[in-house]
């Protein structure tokens, strides 16, 4: 989304900035902590995973990333929906799927100024339009301290005042194959895209060389990944979680982001060990949970992180060449370093609780990182990953 608000100044300064006045509603924890709110999306009820997101702009493209299914998303930033939604229409760029992939928002504070250009409705609108709950006016950031101290928790939202409402219970959707229900169900083959509208230096690597095919394995796939590779003249062939992957001609395989456990995920992984075990394979890449599902296609190990990494700040180190990149993150599981065969490095760590962010072979074509390189949204530190791996393609 565009971050200039032309022409917009005089109707966001008149409007003023409040919270929803709707029906009450209380967020409860399985612990049994209870947030009181209003809600201000689908008057509705809802259960899930609730889990926390650090980034203070990306709305939009954090409620369509398919690696949310399952999960009630809560924003620390104190204020929310300040630039509305743009149009919402199927395939549009701007957004990262053709559905809201929560199961509900959590946020502080509502801003019903919807002054950007593109907008065409507010995020409560679009909340209500798409049936999904929303809850305002809830200390998100003491609710962050809870899922911090204690970890990631189910939770549901239920309507009315604060008080009891039967048992707890709220089945894990993390034992569910969320792939399954996310992911697409044919094939589908995408030419190659218009170049990526950046500046000069953030462009170079990005020259058109042939038009190498690669083969993307749809676990959830954000649209910004398959756009990246169009960007670089790629013919991008998206293909379901568990297609046969020896039956595609292709110059190269990248396994997608995507929600849930990867444990679930052992088709994929199946799929995946056999491409990596031919004769002569071609370069295979994985971001977020596709890093994951290439560890436990190599032999290795995933276990799940406390409350998660989910926001656009999150600091890594490149071990080869030393480099610190800032990246935008949104994973719940991470790779046990110590379990990975040999021939298989840590290539990125997080500087912030050292976790593996990065996997790389010494000597085939294999390598994924944790992290979002396409940056939706932002930052694009780590937008160099695509030109690394189609560096691994190389030229006719």
């Amino acid at each position: 989304m565009r971050d200039d608000w032309a022409g917009a100044e005089p109707q966001a300064s008149r409007a003023a900035v409040r919270e929803s006045h709707g029906v009450p509603a209380v967020l409860e924890l399985e612990d049994g902590t209870l947030f009181q709110g209003v809600s201000f999306g689908a008057p509705a009820e809802t259960d899930g995973e609730v889990v926390f997101n650090t980034g203070m702009v990306g709305y939009v493209e954090s409620l369509t990333d398919p690696s949310y299914r399952g999960q009630i998303l809560a924003l620390t930033f104190p204020l929310i929906g300040n630039y509305g939604v743009p149009a919402w229409r199927a395939g549009s760029e701007r957004f990262e799927s053709d559905a809201i992939q929560v199961r509900g928002l959590i946020v502080s504070g509502v801003c019903e100024a919807t002054g950007h250009w593109e907008a065409s409705l507010g995020l409560g609108a679009w909340l209500r339009q798409q049936r999904i709950v929303g809850l305002s006016g809830v200390d998100t950031r003491a609710l962050t301290r809870v899922l911090r101290s204690r970890g990631t928790m189910l939770g549901r939202v239920h309507l009315g005042e604060r008080g009891a409402r039967g048992p707890f219970a709220v089945a894990d959707p993390n034992a569910r194959n969320l792939v399954a229900e996310v992911g697409r169900r044919g094939v589908e083959t995408l030419g190659p895209g218009p170049p990526p509208a950046r500046s000069a230096q953030q462009s170079r690597g990005t020259a058109r060389r042939r038009e190498p095919h690669v083969a993307v394995v749809d676990c959830g796939c954000k649209r910004s990944i398959v756009r990246e590779l169009r960007a670089r003249g790629c013919r991008v062939s998206l293909v379901p979680h568990d297609h046969d992957l020896g039956s595609i001609d292709c110059d190269g395989i990248l396994v997608s982001n995507g929600p849930g456990d990867p444990a679930v995920c052992s088709e994929t992984a199946g799929q995946l060990a056999r491409a990596m075990a031919r004769p002569r394979p071609v370069p295979i890449a994985g971001i977020c949970l596709g890093s994951q599902i290439m560890a436990l296609a190599a032999g290795g190990r995933t276990y799940k992180l406390p409350y998660g990494h989910r926001g656009q700040n999150q600091p890594v180190r490149d071990l080869i060449t030393g480099r610190c990149l800032i990246t935008s993150q949104n994973h719940g599981y991470a790779i046990e370093a110590g379990s990975l065969p040999p021939g298989w490095n840590v290539w990125h760590t997080n500087l912030n609780d050292g976790t593996v962010e990065g996997i790389r072979h010494d000597a085939l074509p294999f390598l994924a990182v944790q992290f979002h390189p396409e940056g939706s949204p932002g930052p694009l530190d780590s937008a160099g990953f695509f030109d690394t791996f189609l560096g691994l393609l190389g030229d006719e």
